[in-house]
C-alpha cells in the first residue's frame, strides 16, 4: 500500500515560484518518518529541515517536486483561480507517483471540494483533504519538508544576485527590493508576482 503525501511552499511570496512536492512510501514506514523527527517544516529550524531532508529522500520509495512559475500564478490569481492551480499541480504530482491514497494540505476553505478537484484530475487512488494536513499527518510533514527545501534553493539563486530578503511582502527588505526596481525600471521584474496587492500598489504609484 503506497501512501502520498503533498504540500506546497512559497504561497504566500511576492516573489518566486510556488512549489508543490510530494512523496510516496510505502504505508509501513511511515511510522520511521516520525521516528526520524518529521513534523510541519514551519516548526524545524533551517538547518534541522536540511537534515531531514536527506533522510527523508533516502527513506521514501518515490518524490516529486513542481514549479509554478510567477507567470502562471498571475494569470490565475487575476481570474480567481489559485486553488485551482494549486489543485492541478497536487494533482500532477500525485499522478507521478501513483499511490494507493494521498493526503494532501487543502488550501481552499473547503477541503472536501478541493479533495474532489484533485481526485477528479489525478485519477490516481484515495485523496484525503484537509487543512493543516501537514501538522496532521506524517507524509504531509515529509512533504512540507521537501517543498520547502525546494522553494528555499530557488530563493537562494535570485539572492545570489539580488539583495532580496526573504521574498514575502512581511518583510521590509524585499519589499523596498521591489520597490527599488519598479521605481528605478518602472516594470517588476520577472520573478516578482505583479497580481500581489503590494506589488499592484507600488506599479500603480510608479
Amino acid at each position: 500500500m503506497i501512501v502520498c503525501g503533498v504540500d506546497d511552499a512559497g504561497r504566500g511570496s511576492v516573489l518566486g515560484p510556488l512549489v508543490i512536492a510530494g512523496i510516496s512510501i510505502e504505508r509501513s514506514k511511515i511510522k520511521y518518518l516520525s521516528k526520524i523527527g518529521v513534523r510541519d517544516s514551519k516548526q524545524l529550524s533551517p538547518a534541522r529541515r536540511e537534515n531531514l531532508y536527506g533522510k527523508i529522500i533516502d527513506l521514501v520509495d518515490d518524490y516529486y517536486v513542481a514549479r509554478i512559475s510567477p507567470r502562471l500564478i498571475d494569470q490565475s490569481v487575476r481570474k480567481n483561480q489559485l486553488n485551482d492551480l494549486e489543485a492541478k499541480y497536487m494533482a500532477k504530482v500525485i499522478s507521478k507517483l501513483k499511490p494507493d491514497s494521498s493526503y494532501v494540505d487543502s488550501c481552499d476553505v473547503n477541503p472536501i471540494r478541493f479533495g474532489k478537484k484533485i481526485s477528479k484530475l489525478a485519477q490516481s487512488g484515495r485523496i484525503y483533504s484537509r487543512h493543516h494536513a501537514d501538522s496532521k499527518f506524517a507524509v504531509v510533514s515529509a512533504a512540507s519538508i521537501v517543498a520547502k527545501i525546494n522553494r528555499d534553493k530557488e530563493i537562494e539563486k535570485l539572492r545570489k544576485k539580488y539583495d532580496l530578503g526573504s521574498g514575502y511582502p512581511s518583510d521590509s527588505k524585499t519589499m523596498k527590493f521591489v520597490r527599488n526596481w519598479i521605481f528605478t525600471h518602472k516594470k517588476t521584474p520577472q520573478f516578482v508576482r505583479t497580481s500581489w496587492k503590494p506589488v499592484r500598489i507600488l506599479l500603480s504609484q510608479r
